[in-house]
């Protein structure tokens, strides 16, 4: 049956008269990281924007249409099943379908919404971003299921009193329906969130072992070998020099692939204090605290206009640290490095990024380098934790460093892109959002 404009316009109002629906959109976008979440209402030729929030600058506001071939809100409604990707690029079955590509998302998530008289399809309530997102967890798809439930069951009551005059008492009886469902599905999040605080409580746990129980012997290692090597090497053969010297070098990597991991674990913790800071300063610090790796690359670092922030200084010392860490490390040969900072400031739009607050203002902090550089079609890759595009052999590293980046800079929800060319060099672009500065 085709569903006519009236049709469509009093759908849209129905949703309209939910109130509850703008905090359920606030809650996905709080709780997965994703910028944007809608509700829409799916014919069989018809995508149609009810209720929608935006953090990313997709442009659709409520009575805005997409074309419905586009979507893959019509794959769901012939199928009447949810699809869930946390990262578009590595998922077998979405890597090479048009939607992603057209609409520029990496993460995804849509459930239906049935309506509670008949069980037809209404729609779907669904999120996306422009970065992966772990959305594929129990916790958040009954999340997900929950919400839609409540969106059908209040939607059923809005049609109700509208077509057929319910009466308080039949309101009531629903109303208590209503809020023993809700009741339910709150004591399963409440469960799903008591494992969540345990799991945390497990990576504290992990974070202690790793700063003592597992750094105390490769400590001892470190210092035995060198012992031997450096008192006892006339009494070792050249093999046995040998087999020292790389036991010494595993402990070395293994213990900085602990600190690393340490370094990650405090990244994605929760409640740190911003503190208002003169990114100079920590600049200054940074380059200061690697001075003789640079002065052994002979490389320059030149610092332009900064800015003061509100950040949780430690952090970014952090966030910086390695990335002039990763610019040293992977220089080119030929020449040397020249390493560039520089800070600009400006509402969103002026950056022209589609992930980006268009009213929002934003300081833009550029690092740039001229060494190997890297393929494009690597820049998501490169923030994941243990990957490489080099070999470790010529290249030593432990594959966490830029992974810390990304996630410092989502603490401080701001955005990361990197672009590279071979042989050319690489440039970071870090956009974090900020009320007030003061310029250096």
């Amino acid at each position: 049956m085709t569903t006519t404009a009236a049709d469509l316009q009093k759908d849209i109002d129905d949703i309209r008269q939910i109130d509850i629906i703008p905090s359920l959109l606030d809650v996905i976008c709080s709780t997965t990281g994703m910028g944007f979440a809608a509700v829409a209402r799916v014919t069989e030729d018809r995508w149609v924007t009810c209720s929608v929030r935006d953090d990313i600058g997709f442009g659709l506001k409520p009575g805005d249409e997409l074309e419905i071939k586009t979507t893959i809100c019509n794959e769901i409604r012939n199928s009447g099943i949810g699809v869930i990707i946390d990262h578009v690029a590595e998922d077998p079955l979405f890597k090479d379908h048009h939607t992603p590509g057209m609409y520029g998302f990496q993460s995804y998530i849509s459930v239906p919404i049935l309506r509670k008289h008949d069980g037809s399809f209404f729609g779907t309530l669904c999120a996306i971003d422009p970065y992966p997102h772990e959305v594929s967890s129990p916790a958040i798809t009954q999340m997900f299921r929950l919400f839609a439930d409540l969106i059908a069951f209040h939607l059923y009551a809005v049609e109700s009193v509208r077509e057929s005059g319910v009466m308080l008492q039949e309101e009531k009886a629903f109303n208590d329906v209503l809020e023993k469902k809700v009741a339910e599905r709150t004591a399963e999040l409440a469960k799903n969130n008591d494992s969540l605080l345990k799991m945390n409580k497990d990576l504290e746990s992990f974070a202690y072992i790793s700063s003592h129980d597992l750094q105390e012997p490769l400590r001892k290692i470190q210092t035995i070998a060198s012992i031997i090597v450096e008192k006892e090497s006339h009494n070792l053969s050249e093999r046995g020099r040998d087999y020292f010297r790389r036991m010494r070098e595993a402990a070395q990597r293994m213990q900085a692939l602990i600190n690393d991991l340490l370094a990650y674990s405090r990244s994605r913790a929760a409640g740190q204090k911003f503190k208002h800071t003169d990114l100079s300063v920590i600049i200054s610090q940074v380059v200061s605290d690697i001075a003789g790796d640079i002065k052994d690359k002979n490389a320059v670092v030149e610092i332009g206009m900064t800015y003061s922030l509100d950040i949780v200084p430690f952090q970014f010392r952090q966030l910086l640290y390695n990335l002039i860490s990763n610019s040293l490390k992977f220089s080119d040969p030929h020449r040397s490095p020249v390493i560039k900072i520089s800070c600009s400031t400006a509402k969103g739009d002026h950056f022209g990024a589609l992930f980006l607050d268009a009213e929002k203002d934003y300081c833009l902090i550029k690092l740039s380098d001229n060494g190997i550089g890297f393929d494009q079609k690597y820049s998501d890759k490169i923030f994941e934790v243990f990957q490489r595009l080099y070999d470790k052999e010529l290249y030593q590293g432990t594959g966490i460093g830029l992974a810390i980046v990304k996630k410092i800079v989502e603490n401080h929800k701001g955005f990361i892109v990197a672009k590279g060319e071979p042989g050319i060099g690489a440039t970071f672009e870090i956009y974090i959002p900020f009320a007030a500065t003061d310029a250096d």
